[in-house]
């Protein structure tokens, strides 16, 4: 594996773009050369503190020979030009979650960026955390037998705020189901496919001045390829908040707890296990977090610093990203971050999921 420099551009600076070229500026054979972003406001000041150029042109950062590969952090409905472009000048590519916001969006950036020979990868980062690595292992393994049922929640409460972020907005950031993708990227991940979902979905509590338009509280089951089932809860219509995730087997179960920041495996006859979800210190740091917030969206401003147990996930994601580059082979439970699948099958489950609640009906899924 070889350890050439690898030139970066950015495109959106605000709390993951901005952590990522942080990140990249401190890491060894990694240089931030551009960045980009729609106001420009959070851009330029990521630029002057990294010392690299601010570029106000989309075009004009990705068409440069001194930039390798594009790490697309936009907001979540601004991601397909800037993939496809990066494709037409033979960029790699890091795109954020969710990677679009319909099927055939997605479908379209992953086939540009085959078609052109470039690198692309979903930034899907809960597959780097090392407890959940960890959980996928356990489940390969036949630790709890064959996964039957799988059920996530992600709620809490949110209070209105003087300026509505786009985050809150359905055409921009899909809502509450796209922009916290992760927990069903996991169970397409964990599970397998589904071939169809019902999901009940409304803004219930979130309506007027100081809010958004998105659904806030999210019920969706899922039936498996496989004949398992799953259900998972999502929005922030919950004055209960939780967010968990419980994968039940033939022989036994496991329990990510991200509040407490562990896992626990239980099986017949064993004594049960627990883990560090993230390793201290950083699961520490995690509880901490939980204590001041619901896990609902984070809002960054020019300010903002990452916490060190999600910028240590960052570091490892755009780490492999880079080594992939420079040559090193994909391991097999990370394929699905590079060959689209990954993406496909969230967003076309997420996609299937709100026509769904929509037409309130079981509807089928489309993986591409």
């Amino acid at each position: 594996m070889g350890n050439k420099v690898i030139r970066f551009g950015i495109v959106g600076c605000g709390y993951f773009g901005g952590g990522f070229a942080r990140i990249l500026h401190e890491m060894a054979h990694t240089k931030v050369v551009a960045v980009h972003g729609g106001s420009g406001k959070s851009a330029k000041s990521v630029a002057a503190e990294i010392g690299c150029e601010y570029v106000e042109h989309l075009e004009q950062l990705i068409d440069r020979d001194d930039v390798d590969a594009v790490i697309v952090a936009s907001p979540n409905h601004a991601h397909k030009e800037p993939v496809l472009l990066a494709a037409c000048y033979g960029k790699h590519v890091f795109c954020e979650k969710p990677v679009a916001l319909t099927l055939a969006d997605c479908q379209e950036m992953i086939d540009a960026c085959k078609k052109a020979g470039v690198l692309f990868m979903a930034g899907h980062i809960m597959h780097f955390i090392p407890g959940m690595e960890q959980v996928k292992r356990w489940v390969a393994e036949g630790k709890i037998g064959r996964p039957i049922v799988w059920h996530s929640e992600r709620t809490g409460w949110e209070k209105p705020r003087g300026e509505v972020s786009w985050k809150k907005m359905q055409q921009l950031s899909g809502g509450h189901l796209f922009h916290h993708i992760h927990e069903l990227d996991m169970a397409l991940s964990i599970m397998g496919p589904a071939h169809t979902v019902y999901m009940a979905a409304d803004n219930l509590a979130h309506r007027g001045s100081g809010y958004g338009d998105e659904d806030d509280v999210l019920l969706m089951t899922l039936r498996f390829a496989s004949g398992s089932f799953g259900t998972l809860q999502y929005g922030s219509g919950f004055r209960w908040g939780e967010h968990y995730i419980k994968i039940n087997g033939t022989e036994g179960a496991i329990k990510i707890d991200f509040k407490q920041s562990r896992i626990e495996l239980q099986t017949e006859g064993q004594k049960m296990m627990r883990f560090g979800l993230f390793g201290e210190p950083f699961d520490e740091e995690r509880r901490e977090f939980y204590r001041h917030t619901d896990g609902g969206v984070a809002y960054g401003d020019l300010k903002s610093r990452l916490p060190n147990f999600l910028r240590h996930n960052m570091t490892r994601e755009i780490s492999y990203f880079c080594d992939v580059i420079n040559g090193r082979a994909i391991d097999e439970e990370k394929k699905p971050l590079f060959d689209g699948t990954a993406a496909i099958r969230s967003v076309a489950t997420a996609e299937a999921a709100l026509a769904s609640s929509k037409m309130r009906q079981v509807t089928q899924i489309r993986n591409g």
